[in-house]
């Protein structure tokens, strides 16, 4: 069996291929260090992302949304004059908002996994042609979870950064069909055959 063409860009696409797109995340620090990789993300690769994964978790406390939430103008300034770190002040600032709309959101729900996971009834979702290298950018699931998202506050959260998430975050298995990871991941937890949120 042959692993996503995708990941054998270099060394660090492959570990994280392997070892975590796509496997189940049920803890929210792991799930906010995610989602926050994925508002650095926009308008970049995602090979210079995991390039600067290290910066991006010394410069915001390893992604603790308690401490992030706390930030000032001064730790905004120290963060844009990290070295290696990317200068975007509005993606800075849309962090520390993030933060604490997330905060807001385990305080209504109990965590963010609980929240996020009943959008798939607690399943990883097979999409009929994923497997076979049909993925979407984003789509009706992603579409829907961005809606209630920004309604909560939430930036830099569109429906195809949110699609990122959850392939990401395993609520969705978009690995081939072929990749042994597309196969450890349905024989590991429980899946979902679904057709509803399909492709638009």
């Amino acid at each position: 069996m042959n692993s996503c063409e995708w990941c054998l860009i270099t060394p660090k696409m492959t570990d994280y291929h392997d070892n975590e797109w796509g496997i189940p995340v049920h803890d929210d620090r792991k799930q906010f260090e995610y989602l926050m990789m994925e508002v650095m993300q926009c308008g970049l690769s995602w090979k210079l992302m995991l390039e600067k994964r290290e910066i991006f978790r010394n410069c915001f406390d390893g992604f603790d949304y308690g401490k992030i939430a706390q930030y000032d103008e001064d730790d905004i300034e120290r963060i844009l004059n990290t070295e290696g770190m990317i200068r975007s002040r509005r993606k800075i600032e849309a962090i520390i908002h993030n933060a604490l709309c997330f905060i807001e959101l385990r305080k209504q729900y109990g965590s963010f996994s609980k929240w996020l996971w009943k959008h798939s009834n607690h399943k990883t979702i097979l999409y009929p042609g994923h497997n076979d290298g049909c993925i979407p950018a984003a789509d009706r699931l992603s579409d829907q979870i961005s809606k209630e998202l920004r309604e909560m506050g939430f930036k830099y959260l569109g429906s195809i950064t949110v699609y990122a998430h959850l392939q990401a975050c395993g609520m969705v298995n978009d690995h081939h069909r072929d990749c042994p990871c597309y196969h450890r991941i349905i024989e590991n937890y429980p899946v979902s055959y679904e057709e509803e949120y399909d492709a638009r």
